[in-house]
């Protein structure tokens, strides 16, 4: 099944961005390219709050989120209490991210991975479904911390 896929970066990604987008496409879902569209600098944190929102608003059903990094844009996806951003370098930890915590959005760094890595991870976050019901009480605590609480 096709899904809608929000991808952005900022200036140290453009070139991965539109490789992994192009690829997404190829592959049948419907990619929203959310920028930017140029490798003038930009803030990593803007395009990791527009694919925030987009997930957040149901405009994309999950994300790709890239910088030098990765780690950048992934913490400005994660202040969404409606994104669970994973940072992947390989498709193992794509596909654990799916199946363990219903990640809805994974990023990469751009200087530290290649784009068949890349690609391979994106495969594996796409194709791989949430575990269910014995991660669901976790993955609900990843959206509604209860910081003063005592762990169950």
């Amino acid at each position: 099944m096709a899904d809608r896929i929000a991808i952005a970066s900022d200036h140290a990604a453009v070139e991965l961005k539109a490789a992994l987008a192009e690829h997404m496409r190829g592959l049948g879902h419907e990619v929203l390219d959310l920028g930017p569209e140029g490798a003038d600098p930009v803030d990593y944190p803007d395009y990791g709050y527009r694919i925030a929102e987009a997930i957040a608003s149901g405009e994309a059903d999950k994300g790709v989120a890239i910088c030098g990094s990765g780690i950048g844009i992934s913490i400005a996806v994660n202040r969404h209490p409606a994104a669970r951003a994973a940072l992947v370098s390989e498709p193992l930890s794509a596909r654990l991210a799916r199946e363990h915590n219903d990640a809805n959005v994974i990023a990469m760094g751009a200087r530290l991975i290649g784009i068949t890595m890349a690609k391979e991870c994106v495969e594996a976050f796409l194709t791989t479904p949430f575990g269910g019901e014995r991660h669901r009480g976790r993955v609900q605590k990843l959206s509604n911390p209860a910081f003063a609480k005592e762990p169950a």
